[in-house]
């Protein structure tokens, strides 16, 4: 009885790219509305200008690409 147990990552999306991809990422990893992801964004922006953008480019940085072959 050997279950295979899928774990599931987070990759910068290819298709749904807005600057890098980052919240087309989390919108595939997490499954809910893009835009959701994406008003999050601009409203933590907006309430912490530093934090959102510090942020952002640290998923940028840290959430990897996909590689499609």
């Amino acid at each position: 009885m050997s279950e295979e147990i899928k774990i599931k990552k987070i990759y910068k999306s290819n298709k749904n790219k807005g600057i890098a991809g980052v919240c087309g990422g989390i919108e595939e990893y997490f499954n809910p509305y893009s835009i959701i992801v994406r008003i999050g964004w601009v409203i933590l922006i907006l309430a912490s200008p530093p934090a959102g953008i510090i942020g952002y480019i640290f998923a940028w940085a840290k959430i990897p690409k996909r590689h499609v072959l």
